[in-house]
């Protein structure tokens, strides 16, 4: 594709849905914003927020207005995906706009490279999205959590506030920024260990937060950003705001821990255990996180919590449209919402995300510009994660697509939609790598733990509950060719043996627990002895 010309096509586009934008009276913006002016960039995730979590988009049984507001603001993507469906690979591919074999990050880890691939992270995907951004002279602040090894990463933001869940050492805890928001503005607050709730054991137990609502991590979040939003100055603004939730465990604030009945929840989807815990990641999850044994009353009393949790997330998301829409150049400002992955919920027999399941790996995107795009909208082509590298530098003046798709033009109509879309998990060419072709009607999931594979047709079942490899061989045959020629690239064709898929004696792991304390107050695990509790306490 001709960048430059792409570049010109799309800028004049924006300057012909231009029109003048009236100044409001807060946010000390110019009083009109010219035709020609870039727009501002948002860019709103959550964590493990499942695709169907919004009200405008067909769960009647949550409240989200203001994600309801984004919809009716722009274009709902109703097929987009998280390649690989766990925390850390998605933040570097969203701020890379690379895929895992380039990355190389396939899971909750450090980069698996192979030689030739430079060390630097930058070096070999290209500078972060921030630091792209600042050098095309945009403002850039990034808000809430980031997952980033080291904690601390310079990431290219000019304010850089984190809010990260876990502390691995005092000095971790004291610059944390939400932390030290605690330490310095609520002292009395400062005692509690886990901030967000508890973790360990209690990870998917229904908790309320040990803070009130406007003290909470995502108003925080919310707060910050305003003040950023409102920021005067004549350069547009790049902001990035992750919110930590919906991410276990699930400790919503009053009020939003008693808004919904459990007992008008549905219960999870449950197939056969065989095709849903075929993939031996879940079984194995299931027991890290104490969820092995999660009836349906329990998971219901727990999605009841995780609709809290989004509520409360959608009145923190309304401060910060409102400050959007409070500026002169609202209507010139490019919003992005959209989760990392998803969680089962107990859906598939499993909780967490890691797997293929929809659940997991579909995602929300949302993305708004009301001087560019078409309102209440809705998209059905195939689009990931990485798109949003695309979207952002397009909308920037200069598209850079690396691995992702240009949607922007996509939307336009001069770039044509993806055809199949992959995901890849776990490092390849061992035991726990696995890929998901997304082609049309169909899923293929393949994984190398003793060569399992799965193929649901997502129109005629859409709830993943009827195998059919044996009904559709042709199928499953076309795409297992597709995922093959996916993989023939550097790092990732460790995944491939003799030209197809590697695969391995199915072995089930050890099962082990993990716990998730405090290491900044010196806890790292429940005592031998229980007196020992209070060496570390008080």
């Amino acid at each position: 594709m001709n960048v430059e010309y792409t570049r010109r096509a799309f800028m004049g586009a924006v300057a012909g849905g231009m029109t003048a934008l009236t100044a409001a009276a807060e946010g000390g913006t110019d009083a009109e914003a010219p035709a020609s002016k870039l727009p501002n960039i948002l860019l709103v995730m959550t964590d493990q927020q499942r695709f169907d979590t919004i009200a405008a988009l067909g769960n009647t049984g949550i409240y989200t207005p203001n994600l309801d507001r984004l919809v009716r603001r722009g274009l709902s993507f109703t097929r987009a995906y998280s390649s690989c469906p766990v925390c850390v690979a998605s933040r570097y591919t969203i701020r890379t706009g690379r895929r895992e074999p380039v990355t190389g990050i396939y899971a909750n880890m450090r980069p698996d490279l192979v030689a030739g691939q430079p060390e630097d992270m930058e070096e070999r995907c290209g500078p972060y999205l921030a630091r792209t951004l600042r050098s095309r002279g945009y403002r850039t602040f990034g808000i809430g959590k980031f997952h980033t090894a080291p904690w601390d990463e310079d990431l290219g933001y000019d304010v850089h506030l984190h809010s990260e869940e876990l502390y691995g050492s005092p000095a971790h805890r004291r610059r944390d920024d939400y932390a030290s928001f605690i330490r310095e503005h609520h002292p009395e607050y400062d005692f509690i260990e886990g901030l967000m709730g508890e973790r360990t054991e209690m990870y998917y137990m229904p908790q309320m937060s040990p803070t009130p609502a406007h003290v909470g991590v995502e108003a925080w979040a919310a707060d910050r950003a305003v003040e950023q939003i409102r920021a005067p100055g004549a350069q547009p603004y790049f902001g990035f705001v992750s919110f930590v939730g919906p991410h276990p465990p699930l400790a919503p604030p009053i009020p939003f821990n008693r808004m919904y009945d459990p007992d008008r929840m549905p219960n999870p989807v449950r197939g056969s255990l065989d095709l849903d815990h075929m993939d031996e990641q879940i079984p194995w999850m299931n027991h890290a996180i104490w969820a092995e044994a999660i009836n349906d009353a329990h998971a219901r009393i727990l999605r009841a919590r995780y609709y809290g949790e989004i509520s409360y997330i959608d009145q923190c998301l309304g401060k910060i449209l409102d400050a959007v829409e409070a500026r002169g150049d609202a209507d010139n400002t490019l919003i992005c919402f959209f989760a990392d992955h998803g969680d089962h919920l107990g859906d598939h027999n499993a909780w967490q995300k890691e797997s293929y399941f929809e659940a997991a790996c579909h995602i929300p995107l949302l993305v708004s510009w009301p001087v560019r795009l078409p309102k209440n909208v809705r998209r059905e082509e195939l689009v990931c994660l990485a798109d949003l590298f695309a979207i952002a530098t397009a909308a920037s003046g200069a598209v850079e697509p690396r691995d992702g798709m240009d949607v922007l033009g996509m939307v336009s109509g001069w770039v044509p939609p993806r055809d199949a879309l992959t995901g890849f998990y776990g490092t390849p060419g061992t035991p726990l790598f696995k890929v998901m072709v997304r082609t049309g009607d169909w899923k293929y999931i393949f994984m190398a733990n003793g060569g399992r594979e799965q193929l649901f047709n997502l129109r005629e079942d859409p709830r993943e509950l009827t195998q059919r490899l044996d009904s559709d061989p042709e199928v499953a045959a076309q795409m297992r060719h597709m995922a093959v020629a996916f993989l023939s690239r550097p790092n990732a064709d460790r995944a491939l043996e003799n030209g197809a898929l590697k695969a391995f004696p199915f072995e089930a792991r050890p099962l082990t627990r993990i716990y998730q304390f405090d290491r900044s107050r010196g806890v790292t695990g429940f005592p031998e002895n229980p007196a020992e509790v209070f060496k570390t306490t008080l």
